[in-house]
């Protein structure tokens, strides 16, 4: 079953940091994208193209607009949703007051799979269309999300959250509970249909060396798994580790220690990374989820992405809801630019579409399923609209490059210029 598409069209090929910037990405300014069974096919002119197809198929036009890969969520909290824009904290205190008590609800499958519905159709209509997620403690919470992601077909990476030490009790499992519930998880879901497992620990402050060797040890067991954490997101933070794990050598040892370092392993900030840090995370192929909106609304800092890149350091876009205050990908581009800008860095948008599409899918393990619009990846795709606002209407009428087109939608882009969103081909 063949479905053809007409646009213009953006894919990336490769980090524009790593090759010559025309050879990052291909870009065709009225191609068609063939799909058959939800895997593309082929893209190409559409000029050319056409004539090889039968007349009679349906081509679906999409003008006015920029077909790409649907956007990539390396980082994000789905219980969180619902305690979005709390005001006023720093991470630990932020924590305390109002994750923690939103999260008790989701010992309730019921409340889990409400609130993962919700927050599924705003990723979706963010453009959003695979995502790295964190449950809670309870295996209800993952339960739900994926029940309601494999309903959708989408593919979703989530895991239950490990903390057995400085957290309420009611949120508290144990080294061995952790250990059999996450097998149990895995079991059941990991690879069933789009889905994949993530072993979760919260982060080192809330887990104890036993539980972290136990998350080691999942992770031996199960290779094909993710390993989803928080790493050096913010100062306090960096120094109760360090009286929490005085044999460490610094945060990224406690993890290392545990054998927790690897190619499925994303580590969510690493806003302040010592080059030894960076180092250790490039040889292990280990991926950071970078999170600026997050970042700067719980006043953490700068994340050093040019840091990350000079030691090849896998790198994608998180949203972090709910510190984290869009689901949008491109307001979260937004929020990157400003971040690099204040370190007199520059970000350009190419570099940040690739961050929220292939550098994701790289950063997850997941290059050539998803990310881009390669022969037999899946077709999850997204259509940009270039005239959802009248701002940004009046503003392209003033572009003269694919960049500066590019730049305007990174800046003045948010769920409104989300015209389409497809999954294995068929718009949702």
């Amino acid at each position: 079953m063949l479905k053809v598409y007409r646009g213009e069209l953006l894919h990336f090929l490769a980090d524009p940091a790593k090759v010559a910037l025309q050879e990052s990405y291909q870009y065709i300014e009225d191609g068609l994208l063939i799909i058959k069974d939800g895997l593309i096919e082929q893209i190409g002119e559409a000029e050319a193209l056409l004539a090889s197809l039968d007349k009679d198929l349906d081509v679906i036009h999409y003008e006015n607009g920029l077909i790409m890969p649907g956007f990539i969520d390396t980082h994000v909290h789905y219980p969180q949703t619902e305690m979005i824009a709390s005001y006023g904290e720093q991470l630990l205190e932020w924590l305390e007051n109002y994750t923690f008590p939103f999260e008790r609800q989701f010992s309730d499958l019921e409340h889990g799979k409400k609130v993962a519905e919700f927050f599924l159709s705003q990723l979706l209509e963010a453009g959003t269309t695979t995502a790295l997620v964190f449950g809670t403690v309870h295996k209800e919470s993952v339960e739900a999300f994926f029940t309601v992601a494999q309903q959708k077909k989408l593919r979703m990476i989530c895991g239950k959250v490990l903390m057995d030490q400085n957290c309420p009790d009611y949120l508290t499992d144990t080294a061995e509970s952790g250990y059999e519930d996450s097998k149990a998880l895995i079991e059941k879901w990991h690879n069933t249909d789009r889905l994949q497992y993530a072993i979760t620990p919260r982060f080192a402050p809330t887990c104890s060396t036993e539980q972290l060797n136990k998350a080691g040890q999942l992770l031996a067991e199960n290779p094909s798994v993710y390993l989803h954490t928080h790493l050096s997101e913010n100062k306090a933070e960096i120094a109760w580790v360090e009286e929490l794990f005085p044999d460490s050598d610094g945060y990224l040892d406690v993890y290392d220690k545990s054998k927790l370092l690897g190619r499925r392993s994303v580590f969510a900030h690493g806003v302040h990374l010592h080059d030894s840090e960076c180092k250790r995370l490039g040889e292990t192929g280990s991926a950071i989820a970078f999170c600026p909106s997050s970042n700067l609304f719980l006043g953490s800092g700068l994340f050093n992405l040019k840091q990350a890149q000079a030691f090849d350091v896998n790198v994608g876009l998180g949203s972090d809801i709910g510190a984290g205050t869009t689901f949008s990908m491109l307001s979260t581009i937004n929020e990157g630019y400003k971040t690099q800008q204040l370190r007199g860095d520059k970000l350009s948008p190419f570099k940040s579409l690739y961050l929220a599409t292939l550098g994701g899918a790289i950063a997850l393990d997941l290059e050539g399923t998803i990310g881009n619009f390669v022969k037999g990846a899946e077709a999850d795709f997204i259509v940009l609209d270039y005239h959802a606002t009248p701002l940004m209407d009046r503003r392209m009428q003033h572009c003269k490059t694919l960049s500066e087109k590019l730049f305007i939608l990174s800046m003045l882009g948010d769920e409104r210029h989300i015209k389409a969103t497809h999954i294995m081909g068929e718009r949702v």
